[in-house]
């Protein structure tokens, strides 16, 4: 073994995440990361602490030939795995990364389809309404309402069927996980090749977000025309709807390689974290949806209720965060 198994292997032994042996170390959680990746190794200085903290001797943590252990590769492997962390084999991880990128674009084209389904309601609501033609309000709710719910229902039926081809992974985002150091070495080089587009894509889809509400901005300065400003909206959900697009894609992209690497949102603290709070988008989401509904079917007025999933997903973001601040609060 070379050091950065080493270390990984000593900190499961010991039960530590990397979090609790950086402290002991008084570094960042990072820092550990990068020594089990072997992207860093540990100063002089760390690595008399280390073999302190762990009760070896330094020539075991920096002699790639040390045999101060008595147990092979494959035991230890055992060791580290059961019961804290479950060892990922290379097979898995390429099925688990190739899959993501398969399934990502469908994903995110299911996750568009949420955001277009007003957009033809809104549109013919504006005809019907603002525009003298044979298009009444009810023949443009009649059909506005129906164009939603089918490309809602399509939207729901593609996220089920892709979604249970990603179940049999659901352990990375819950569990924690142990890969070979040439597996992380590999996965790090495929997330260090990719995050240059991941940052430009980012880039364009915040772009887009914004420049969606100069059309409404224009609009307010230039016209009085009503059905000018719900074209406007239109204008801006398809923006929105092309910005999500590529959020969602290449970010599950992305996080294919962080789960994998258990960094940012998937740490093992954080996966622990998750688990306790797992309840709270569930129980929030078919609250929405009810509310949704009933302020729907109450006003009888699809055209305005779609907001609620604007101000529900800003919402969610305050509140969620909250509910894992408390709950984090507790485990300590």
């Amino acid at each position: 073994m070379i050091l950065a198994e080493k270390i990984v292997f000593l900190r499961k032994r010991k039960g530590w995440s990397q979090e609790e042996l950086a402290d002991k170390l008084d570094i960042s959680r990072q820092s550990v990361s990068k020594w089990e990746l072997g992207a860093s190794i540990p100063d002089l200085d760390k690595i008399i602490k280390l073999s302190d903290l762990f009760d070896v001797t330094t020539d075991y943590l920096l002699k790639d030939d040390a045999q101060e252990i008595a147990c092979d590769v494959s035991e230890v492997f055992e060791e580290v795995s059961e019961p804290s962390a479950r060892k990922v084999s290379v097979e898995e991880a390429n099925l688990f990364m190739d899959l993501t990128e398969r399934l990502s674009g469908r994903i995110a084209f299911a996750v568009s389809l949420f955001i277009l389904s007003p957009v033809p309601l809104l549109f013919l609501g504006g005809v019907a309404e603002y525009k003298h033609s044979r298009l009444t309000d009810d023949m443009a709710g009649g059909f506005g309402v129906t164009i939603l719910l089918v490309l809602v229902a399509i939207g729901v039926a593609i996220l089920i069927l892709n979604g249970m081809q990603l179940s049999e992974y659901e352990y990375l985002e819950k569990e924690a996980i142990f890969i070979d150091y040439g597996l992380a070495e590999m996965v790090e080089e495929k997330r260090r090749a990719f995050e240059p587009k991941f940052r430009v894509v980012v880039t364009i889809g915040v772009f887009l977000c914004i420049i969606g509400v100069i059309p409404l901005l224009m609009a307010s300065g230039f016209t009085e025309d009503e059905f000018v400003y719900v074209c406007c909206v239109d204008i801006l959900l398809i923006l929105i709807c092309i910005g999500v697009h590529l959020f969602v894609r290449y970010g599950m992209v992305h996080e294919s390689y962080e789960k994998l690497l258990q960094r940012g949102d998937y740490t093992e603290e954080k996966k622990a974290l998750g688990r306790k709070t797992s309840y709270f988008p569930r129980i929030y989401w078919c609250l929405v949806t009810a509310i949704y509904l009933g302020i729907s079917f109450y006003l009888n007025n699809w055209r305005i209720s779609w907001i609620v999933w604007p101000v529900a997903g800003v919402l969610f973001a305050a509140l969620y965060g909250i509910v894992q601040a408390v709950a984090g609060k507790n485990r300590q």
